[in-house]
């Protein structure tokens, strides 16, 4: 049973998402998280403000189902199916946290310096919360889907369009992650 309190392997995971994916595609589905928030919105009457969030939810019902599934399976591995190790993060990317005056997350997915509540309220932590919230759903919005709509299911259903948006979420993030990120901090 160890093998359960550890990540599973890349070629196990890709096998399970590939599966899924052959499924969703025999079932006439597409699959995305962001369109979940247009789901949600619609499901509290965001339709009665705009024509976007004007649809029938109901169809939607499974990718809500899909979500909600990720947010349980999530609690459930990290607080039944963890040995508490934390992710092993490459040398090189620890130098370069270091570099920008961030801590490597000791047993945590997450630096603190980012993602930390008592960083979360001040200017600069807000500026990122907020502005980088925007910016993804901006984004996701312009894009018409989000990294895991277009990488998962754009790429599987042979989708030119979820590539090249592909091709722009990687570029997009090295930009962020060499060029802007230093600047912030």
């Amino acid at each position: 049973m160890d093998f359960i309190f550890k990540p599973f392997p890349w070629y196990v995971s890709g096998v399970l998402i590939g599966a899924v994916m052959l499924l969703l595609i025999y079932m006439g589905k597409n699959f995305g998280m962001s369109s979940n928030l247009r789901t949600l919105c619609s499901v509290m009457g965001g339709g009665k403000y705009a024509g976007f969030f004007r649809f029938d939810w109901k169809t939607q019902r499974w990718n809500l189902m899909v979500v909600a599934g990720a947010m349980i399976g999530g609690y459930i591995t990290v607080h039944f199916l963890s040995d508490g190790s934390g992710v092993n993060i490459n040398p090189d990317t620890i130098e370069q946290l270091a570099r920008l005056n961030i801590d490597a997350p000791e047993g945590k997915l997450l630096p603190d310096a980012i993602f930390g509540m008592e960083n979360a309220w001040t200017p600069k932590g807000l500026l990122i919360l907020l502005g980088g919230g925007f910016l993804v759903g901006f984004g996701a919005r312009y894009a018409g889907g989000c990294t895991s709509g277009h990488a998962i299911s754009g790429i599987s259903n042979l989708q030119l369009p979820s590539l090249i948006a592909v091709i722009g979420f990687f570029i997009g993030g090295l930009i962020m992650s060499h060029y802007i990120l230093p600047l912030i901090f």
